[in-house]
């Protein structure tokens, strides 16, 4: 991994894979199966996500 690759942090609900494809069980007219592309909810198909801003103590 090269030394000045961007702090990417990988999303938690997919780990990284955010695109899934998912087999209905179906075949179409050729004989292929169909199939459902799913990206993930959370990070909109990215595999990434921005990391949570720092809590900073105000006051006392």
């Amino acid at each position: 991994m090269p030394r000045n690759a961007p702090n990417l942090h990988v999303c938690r609900d997919c780990d990284g894979f955010p695109l899934v494809a998912i087999t209905t069980g179906t075949r179409n007219p050729d004989g292929t199966r169909t199939i459902l592309r799913v990206d993930c909810p959370a990070c909109h198909g990215t595999g990434t996500t921005t990391p949570a801003p720092a809590l900073i103590r105000v006051g006392r």
